[in-house]
């Protein structure tokens, strides 16, 4: 299963007794104000949900039909799966939802006994005074053990294909920037956020899709600052600014090697920025130059080389003077040209 994914197991079988699954009895009351703004504005309907109708539509189809199949839900974080599920439960069962879901996170013990015990004695026990089919959330199923996806393959159906045939698949796509904007924009008005509108540009450019990342920051920079900047939003997140990535790469474009080097590791100290962190800026700024192919080519393989050392250990200062050496090097490519 890919990362992040998100499962729903609908067992079609009718309550009246008490399960001894870790069934949530009823929300706990929580104090609006003091809640993660991520959990504060989440979408209650299936309307509610930003984009991916194509989803919510075919799903409302299979409720309205009686006839929800098992659900694989995967993509990238923040995109609506958890969400998603949560607006079925309350669509199929209204308010007392969760006296009819048990839900095991990642954080849960989730290993072959939990399947075993926990998930297949739920899904055979009935609930007092309940009627329908009972829903199994498994939030993050990829972290669960080999051996626990293999038993869980056989609550589902008494089969040997894996747990992916057994399931109607949607993959949660990265949300647009407009939907990201428009969800943004009325928890700004709701939460009198004093955002600029170059801090909206910059939390919109570092969501890249996630509204639970986007949620976050804004939050977090609400509660540090009265008014929110591209330098706040940056601060914020510990990406490198901009202005930064600008100086970094345009010295070593231009400079003598090892003035380049000096200015960039003090920079790298005054900013608290690791070498990795200036990866992913520069490789946009290197989109926004004109060079000749072959040396765009070349210098984008020195940085997808540089960032595979880093991820296995290698020495961030050995990695730098090399990447410093590949965009001389990329330079005189350019001139060669």
């Amino acid at each position: 299963m890919d990362s992040d994914d998100e499962m729903l197991d609908v067992e079609q079988i009718p309550s009246a007794a008490k399960g001894k699954g870790k069934v949530i009895e009823k929300d706990r009351p929580f104090d609006n104000d003091n809640l993660p703004w991520v959990e504060k504005y989440r979408p209650v309907t299936l309307d509610d949900v930003v984009s991916h109708r194509d989803i919510t539509s075919t799903i409302e189809k299979f409720i309205e039909k009686n006839r929800l199949p098992h659900l694989l839900f995967y993509g990238p974080p923040g995109t609506g799966k958890t969400s998603t599920i949560l607006a079925v439960a309350r669509r199929i069962y209204g308010s007392d939802y969760r006296k009819q879901i048990l839900e095991l996170n990642a954080s849960d013990d989730r290993g072959i006994d939990v399947v075993r015990e926990q998930i297949k004695q739920f899904a055979e026990t009935r609930t007092l005074f309940s009627k329908g089919y009972k829903l199994i959330i498994l939030d993050e199923a990829d972290m669960m053990t080999q051996q626990a996806q293999a038993a869980l393959r056989r609550v589902i159906e008494q089969s040997p294909p894996a747990i992916q045939s057994r399931c109607t698949r949607f993959r949660f796509s990265p949300l647009p920037i407009t939907e990201v904007e428009k969800r943004l924009n009325s928890v700004i008005e709701a939460e009198n956020v004093k955002l600029t509108p170059e801090g909206k540009a910059a939390l919109l450019k570092l969501s890249k899709g996630d509204m639970r990342r986007a949620l976050n920051v804004l939050q977090a920079c609400h509660a540090a600052y009265d008014i929110t900047d591209e330098t706040e939003i940056y601060n914020c997140t510990g990406n490198p600014h901009p202005a930064d990535i600008e100086t970094i790469v345009n010295s070593m474009l231009s400079d003598e090697f090892m003035t380049a080097y000096t200015r960039i590791t003090t920079l790298k100290t005054e900013r608290g920025l690791a070498l990795q962190d200036l990866l992913t800026g520069a490789y946009d700024y290197v989109e926004s130059l004109e060079l000749k192919p072959h040396a765009r080519i070349y210098i984008l393989d020195h940085l997808a080389v540089t960032e595979h050392r880093l991820s296995t250990g290698a020495s961030e200062k050995i990695q730098l003077t090399a990447l410093l050496g590949a965009f001389k090097n990329m330079v005189e490519l350019s001139t060669k040209g």
